[in-house]
């Protein structure tokens, strides 16, 4: 080992010796005193020369392989990774704090846990060598040379259309269908349409936090209304803010917590909006991924006041490296979204629109959907079975399990510490609006929890909570 480390053990702190000593050769790799490639001391060496067992050195080599910062190479031992050399320019660097810093946080990955990313497996290949694969510059097409549909093709329109009147029970035409780069166009397009700046929007407490960063953004005053059992208390949002011009809903599973907004609860939503000649944007966020039952059909089938507008994706049934979604506008609303997106926000391009319409056209989509179900929900199963051993309380929240933590422990602390085993929970206090009212806990996305990685990732995890207790 190169002979400038230094590994101080203090055994009078509660962080566990492996812990340090995993920590001390991380350092060491970061800071470039560790060299891609030095060999390091066998576990056992290292234990003689620390005067720690060798199961405590053994513990801290496996995490660090874990995080891809040591390798074990057969008869050469074990040696620092290989990591990719940057070159830092520091007049010119720019952090990312703020928003930004979450947001690029909660999005890194792939990794066990993390939210909003579907599974790995079985991924439509297909799909995407049909997106590669295709030429719009034919010879002799007379559509290669025109501009395309700024609304979106007519054939994804169509496709989405139909299938919305099967799985979501909401009858509408394809000109109501506007396709965009995911959920984040749909909702930057509708408010461009709305032009609500200055106004007040409800929105769900605790609720998604990049959407409520859009709305600040837009210029708009949100009104944090709760969240039970029933979804958005629509009663308390009245009481407090009846004079609103927009609420944003996830009715199909709430995000975070997973209820679906009731019946009772959905029909006064729209007498609200209908009465005070406001809208709502529905984010039909998982739409038809329920783990439970069959999908509650949208709010918009419900609408015959004509005040919603319906935003889905294919992120989490297909791909968020698609950027692809849509959103479905009031009859009256046409011709403003059809100019908006003529002018500042046409459709992605037509490449991905057309395969993802022979995707659904050939009925592969709806036997994806299908396979993801079935497989989100043996895993979640088995994640539960996990969180069980190690007595801990959770409850199902849509396509992840919210595991609930202890009062001051800090969950953004113990997500950070996870990420560098390979772990990508999300913080619940990250979710609200209000930070007092704010409960600790971790959202574990089911979707990127294969059963084979279970008990190994919840094992770590109740490690780094006990370590934060």
């Amino acid at each position: 080992m190169n002979s400038e480390l230094k590994i101080q053990l203090d055994r009078t702190t509660k962080l566990s010796l492996s812990e340090q000593i995993r920590m001390s050769i991380s350092r060491a790799i970061e800071s470039g005193l560790l060299a891609p490639g030095t060999r390091l001391p066998s576990w056992q060496g290292l234990a003689a020369q620390l005067g720690v067992a060798r199961g405590t050195v053994q513990a801290a080599y496996e995490r660090l392989s874990d995080a891809q910062m040591i390798e074990s190479c057969g008869a050469r031992g074990t040696r620092v990774a290989l990591r990719p050399q940057v070159t830092v320019v520091r007049s010119a660097m720019v952090r990312p704090e703020g928003f930004m810093r979450t947001y690029q946080e909660l999005t890194a990955g792939p990794s066990i846990f993390q939210l909003g990313v579907p599974a790995l497996k079985d991924l439509p290949k297909k799909l995407f060598e049909r997106a590669r694969s295709s030429n719009l510059l034919k010879t002799g097409s007379l559509s290669s040379l025109v501009y395309p549909d700024p609304r979106g093709e007519s054939d994804l329109r169509r496709e989405i259309a139909g299938y919305l009147a099967i799985s979501r029970n909401l009858q509408c035409s394809p000109e109501q269908v506007f396709i965009t780069s995911g959920y984040a166009a749909g909702l930057g397009l509708t408010l461009r349409v709305l032009g609500l700046d200055g106004n007040k929007v409800w929105m769900e407490e605790p609720g998604f936090l990049f959407a409520r960063r859009g709305l600040e953004l837009a210029r708009l005053n949100i009104v944090p209304v709760p969240v039970d059992a029933e979804g958005l208390d629509v009663s308390y949002g009245i009481e407090h803010a009846a004079d609103a011009a927009l609420a944003v809903v996830t009715p199909g599973q709430q995000a975070p917590l997973g209820p679906t907004l009731s019946l009772r609860r959905r029909i006064q939503l729209l007498e609200w909006a209908v009465s005070s000649n406001a809208w709502i944007i529905e984010d039909d966020y998982l739409s038809e991924l329920q783990l439970d039952g069959r999908p509650a059909p949208a709010l918009a089938s419900l609408d015959v006041g004509n005040r919603v507008i319906h935003i889905g994706t294919f992120s989490k049934t297909i791909s968020p490296a698609l950027r692809l979604g849509f959103v479905v506008a009031p009859t009256e609303l046409i011709c403003e979204f059809s100019e908006m997106t003529a002018t500042l926000s046409p459709a992605p391009s037509p490449v991905i629109q057309l395969a993802t319409a022979q995707f659904m056209r050939d009925g592969h989509y709806i036997q994806r959907v299908r396979r993801l179900k079935r497989l989100y929900s043996s895993q979640r199963d088995a994640l539960c079975a996990q969180l069980q051993t190690h007595d801990a309380e959770w409850i199902n929240a849509g396509l992840a399990v919210l595991l609930r933590l202890p009062e001051g422990v800090n969950d953004m602390d113990i997500v950070r510490e996870a990420r560098t085993f390979g772990m990508g929970p999300s913080p619940l206090s990250a979710w609200y609006a209000n930070p007092s009212l704010a409960l600790p806990g971790l959202l574990l996305g089911v979707a990127t929890a294969p059963e084979i990685h279970l008990a190994l990732s919840c094992r770590r995890l109740f490690e780094i909570i006990d370590r934060h207790r």
